[in-house]
C-alpha cells in the first residue's frame, strides 16, 4: 500500500465544469467575445437579447454534460449555441474566435479522454462547420491560402487545429505512461519469480543432489550391506529435513519488507499476536478478529497468510498516517482460510495492487491457487484480502 499525492486541481475538477467555464467566460464579456451593441462587418455580432443569450447558455449547458458521454453531441450542441449567440449563421458575420472557447475546451477533453474515433468525428464536425462558415461570409479572404491577412472565422479553424493538437499530444502522453507502467509492474512480478527461482535453488539444489546419491547407494547396497544401506537412509533423512527448514526460511526471507530480517522468524498465525503487540507498541492499534476454527494449517498456507498479514500491517504503520487497523481470519469454510486488513487512512493509489509489494503478495497468493485483492475501500481507507484454498498445491 502506497500513499499519493492528490492529484492537482485541472484534474480535480471534472471536464464538464471546464467546459461550462469556458461558456460563461466567453459569456461574461459580450462586447469582446460573444457581439458587441451594433452588428459589423468582418466581427462578432449580438442578435440582443438577455432571453435569447440565456436559451444559449442552457444548451451549451446541456453540451458540457454531455462532453463524457456523448461527445460528438456535446460538440454539436456548443457549436449550435455558439453560432446562434454570434448570429454566426448569417452571410455577413465572422464567427470571433474567442466565441468558440467552449468548443476547444470540449475538442481538447475529448481529444485528450474519449476514443480516437470520437475525437476524429468531433473535430471534422467543427472544422467542417468552420470551413463551410468561412465560405459563405460575403468578401471573406481566406488568409490561411492566399497569404494576405487571416480574418476572424481563420482563426477560429485554426484555434480548433491547436486544442485538438494538444488533446492528441496529451492523450499520446498518458497511454505511453501507462505503458510504461505496466511494463514495471509486468518486470516486477518477472524478477520476483526469478529472486525465487534462484533463492530455491540455492536452498534445495545441493540438498537434492545428496539425497539422490545417497538413495542410489542404499538401493546397489541394500541386499549384501544392510548397515550400510540404514546408514544411507537416515543421511537421506536429514538432508530432508535440513532442505524443509531451509525452504522455510527462504520463503520468510523473500517477503521481508525491505530486507529487513526479524531476530525471530515467524512461522504462520500462530505469531499473530505477537504481531499485533509489537505493532501496538509501535503507535498503530492492530484489532485482531478471529472467525471459524483457528486449527492447524498446512505449513505453506500458514506462512502465506502471516506473511500478507504482516507486510499489509508494515504499510499501514509507514504510509496510512491512522492510529489502528483491524485484521480479520477467517476460518468458517472448512476447505479456505481467508484474510483481511483494512484501515482508515489516506489510502494508498487508485489503482488496485498498484505497487510492486502488493504485486509480489498477489503472486505468493496466485503461487497458492487462491483470489488476492488490494485498493481503496469506498467510504475511504485501504483493504488488503486474500483467499487460499487449503487444498492449493505450491506451483502446480
Amino acid at each position: 500500500m502506497f500513499a499519493t499525492p492528490a492529484p492537482p486541481l485541472f484534474r480535480r475538477v471534472p471536464p464538464e465544469v471546464w467546459v461550462g467555464l469556458a461558456w460563461c467566460v466567453a459569456a461574461a464579456y459580450p462586447s469582446v467575445l460573444l457581439g458587441g451593441t451594433t452588428r459589423h462587418h468582418n466581427g462578432p455580432a449580438l442578435h440582443g437579447g438577455l432571453a435569447f443569450t440565456l436559451a444559449d447558455t442552457a444548451v451549451a449547458f446541456v453540451g458540457a454534460a454531455l462532453v463524457r458521454r456523448l461527445p460528438v453531441l456535446s460538440v454539436t450542441l456548443l457549436v449550435v449555441a455558439a453560432f446562434t449567440e454570434t448570429d454566426g449563421w448569417r452571410a455577413d458575420t465572422q464567427v470571433s474566435p474567442a466565441s468558440l472557447l467552449a468548443v476547444y475546451a470540449a475538442l481538447f477533453l475529448i481529444t485528450a479522454t474519449r476514443p480516437r474515433r470520437s475525437s476524429r468525428i468531433a473535430f471534422t464536425l467543427v472544422l467542417a462547420v468552420l470551413v463551410l462558415h468561412i465560405g459563405l461570409v460575403h468578401g471573406n479572404t481566406v488568409g490561411i491560402f492566399t497569404g494576405t491577412h487571416i480574418g476572424s472565422a481563420d482563426g477560429a479553424a485554426l484555434l480548433a487545429l491547436i486544442a485538438w493538437l494538444a488533446g492528441r499530444s496529451v492523450r499520446q502522453n498518458r497511454e505511453h505512461a501507462e505503458a510504461l507502467s505496466s511494463r514495471a509492474a509486468t518486470e516486477a512480478v518477472t524478477a520476483e519469480r526469478l529472486r525465487i527461482a534462484r533463492e530455491m535453488h540455492d536452498t534445495v539444489a545441493h540438498s537434492i543432489g545428496i539425497v539422490a546419491l545417497q538413495a542410489g547407494a542404499a538401493r546397489r547396497v541394500i541386499d549384501t550391506r544392510p548397515d550400510r544401506a540404514r546408514e544411507a537412509l537416515g543421511e537421506i533423512e536429514a538432508a530432508g529435513r535440513e532442505t524443509l527448514a531451509g525452504l522455510r526460511r527462504m520463503l520468510v526471507a523473500l517477503r521481508q519488507a525491505d530486507g529487513e530480517v526479524s531476530a525471530t522468524t515467524p512461522q504462520g498465525l500462530a505469531d499473530l499476536d505477537r504481531l499485533a503487540a509489537t505493532t501496538t507498541a509501535a503507535g498503530v492499534e492492530v484489532e485482531v478478529r478471529r472467525l471459524g476454527d483457528q486449527g492447524p494449517l498446512p505449513p505453506e498456507i500458514d506462512l502465506s497468510a502471516f506473511r500478507i498479514i504482516q507486510e499489509s500491517v508494515t504499510n499501514v504503520v509507514r504510509h496510512a498516517g491512522v492510529r489502528s487497523c483491524r485484521v480479520s481470519v477467517d476460518r468458517s469454510k472448512e476447505d479456505e482460510v481467508s484474510v483481511e486488513i483494512t484501515d482508515r487512512g489516506r489510502g494508498h493509489g487508485t489503482t488496485p495492487g498498484s505497487g510492486f509489494g502488493l504485486a509480489g503478495l498477489r503472486e505468493r497468493v496466485t503461487l497458492l491457487h487462491g483470489e488476492f485483492s488490494a485498493g481503496p475501500c469506498p467510504d475511504g481507507g485501504f483493504r488488503v484480502t486474500a483467499r487460499l484454498p487449503l487444498s492449493a498445491e505450491v506451483g502446480r
